[in-house]
């Protein structure tokens, strides 16, 4: 596989690359990006793409979920340096169909730490599931996971001004927070939050 991802990179140096030099050389001055993406990191989903963002418009952190944690450095980390020093306007969190992170909130995983990780997306399971009835067909339980999707980028949205930095920014008209849903089937990107 590695030498897929040479020969993958040769042929970007020789088209795209190539193509937009002049953008590549401006970009390796600094960055300037105007969002904060924060999405899964399914490996279905490439967030430059579905959005048609050229590069150095998105700083991006991705895991498993699209997870805004209230207790990780990694993210906070990110969070802060994206709205502090890189002044971005809008922060975005992105979900998707068929998230596998979602569908793991009703197994009982014996990892050691994707169940801790997920237990930042278990209040949306908790939730969707106090008022919908019990799925009893495979259509309802792919309707019920849909639901489980979208109420985890609330929750996450929710867990994002928390930050007291984030909700400082937010507060002061300085950041935009958006929740969106991605879906693999049409490509369509919408607007929850």
């Amino acid at each position: 596989m590695l030498e897929e991802i040479f020969t993958g990179n040769k042929k970007f140096q020789e088209t795209f690359f190539k193509d937009n030099i002049a953008q590549y050389r401006e970009l390796a001055g600094g960055e300037k990006p105007k969002v904060l993406w924060i999405g899964c990191s399914d490996a279905r989903i490439q967030t430059g793409h579905i959005t048609n963002a050229p590069p150095g418009t998105l700083y991006i952190h991705r895991n498993m979920g699209n997870i805004a944690p209230n207790h990780d450095w990694n993210f906070a980390a990110v969070l802060e340096y994206a709205i502090i020093h890189l002044k971005v306007e809008d922060v975005v969190i992105c979900g998707h169909s068929e998230c596998d992170a979602i569908r793991a909130l009703d197994e009982d995983l014996k990892d050691a730490y994707i169940p801790l990780w997920l237990n930042e997306a278990r209040e949306a399971k908790n939730r969707v599931d106090s008022w919908i009835a019990p799925p009893r067909t495979q259509d309802e339980m792919k309707e019920r996971w849909k639901q489980i999707e979208m109420e985890n980028i609330r929750v996450q949205v929710e867990h994002l001004t928390a930050y007291p930095f984030v909700k400082k920014a937010a507060d002061e008209g300085k950041i935009k927070i958006y929740g969106i849903y991605y879906d693999l089937s049409t490509g369509v990107l919408s607007r929850i939050v």
